[in-house]
């Protein structure tokens, strides 16, 4: 697969800026309004009574701030955060040291958390509802199985695929949010902030051309900041200005609906190829020369959310508005 501009899952060029970017407060925080209220209500209510948060569980694309929100709701909290992922947690053991690790009201932030295998989710199960863990001791016939207390903590599960979680898991989760897609003007918000702490120059028409190519998502949002600030330092005076932020993004082939090269290849061999479909995924990856996974992870999710696809019990199909946009004209039978 090839880098992407617009790739939206957490990258080694993120690591090393994202996190002094990150709020730290729920108050800082901008955008998923109704997932900030209901957290500031329970983090109130957890304070007041004592107790530690109830678990959350946080789903939806990549880059949307599910990781932020841990930050976030341990700040509040006034607790340690343990970050750890899904496929690194591989044996039942790795999961019971963990939580035993743990302190009285910490949080676990495992991120993936669709991922992990059964007999490492199973240890979770009590862990969640009592707070305990039981672990075998022996072999044979002599082995007995020992509960061993945990002190109270949270869980935070985040995910992509919230359809991979198994039932018994998700319903352990007091608190399920689905974190949707920014809209323009939140991420022009996020940028601005940015910029102040990069000691970037930005003007706001600038911020809103980045913004609305963006993706609804604010960790391509301040990833694209900081490249078009390196072109605004040596093209130019070092502001990003509109002019500045159009002519920095064609040179990326990131277009005006935030689409780049990956996506317009999608969306032309779905139109061209397929004659707008319905065509299979499986089809469509081969096509492409992508990974199915790929597709229904990072591709799909935003021209779904755009209107540009319809997925059918017989396939994806091209929309009206995705021809459009291509500046293709619109068979006969396509809406």
């Amino acid at each position: 697969m090839e880098r992407r501009v617009i790739e939206t899952r957490f990258t080694a060029e993120d690591a090393r800026t994202e996190n002094s970017l990150r709020p730290r407060r729920l108050t800082e925080y901008i955008g998923q309004e109704r997932i900030r209220e209901n957290l500031l209500i329970s983090i109130a209510a957890a304070k007041q009574r004592g107790e530690p948060l109830d678990h959350i569980l946080f789903y939806g694309p990549p880059g949307l701030g599910k990781t932020t929100l841990a930050g976030i709701i341990a700040n509040e909290m006034g607790v340690n955060l343990r970050v750890t992922s899904g496929p690194a947690i591989e044996k039942p053991g790795e999961m019971a040291a963990v939580l035993n690790g743990l302190g009285e009201g910490d949080i676990l932030f495992v991120d993936e958390i669709h991922r992990l295998n059964k007999q490492v989710e199973e240890v979770l199960y009590p862990a969640m509802e009592d707070y305990a863990i039981d672990i075998l001791v022996g072999k044979g016939a002599d082995a007995r199985s020992i509960r061993l207390n945990l002190p109270r903590f949270t869980l935070i599960g985040a995910t992509t695929r919230a359809g991979l979680l198994s039932a018994p898991l998700r319903d352990r989760f007091g608190e399920i949010h689905r974190l949707e897609f920014y809209t323009p003007e939140e991420l022009r918000m996020i940028i601005e902030n940015s910029a102040k702490k990069l000691d970037v120059a930005i003007a706001s028409e600038g911020a809103l051309e980045l913004a609305r190519r963006s993706r609804g998502t604010p960790r391509l949002a301040n990833r694209i900041l900081k490249r078009v600030r390196d072109f605004a330092q040596v093209r130019y005076d070092g502001v990003i200005t509109e002019a500045v932020a159009n002519t920095a993004l064609d040179l990326m082939e990131v277009d005006k609906m935030g689409l780049d090269r990956s996506d317009r290849r999608f969306l032309l061999t779905l139109m061209e190829t397929f004659g707008g479909g319905p065509a299979g995924l499986d089809t469509l990856a081969a096509s492409i020369g992508e990974d199915a996974g790929t597709i229904e992870d990072l591709i799909e999710p935003y021209l779904l959310q755009n209107g540009f696809i319809n997925r059918t019990p017989r396939g994806r199909m091209a929309t009206a508005r995705a021809y459009a946009h291509m500046g293709l004209d619109v068979p006969a039978g396509i809406v």
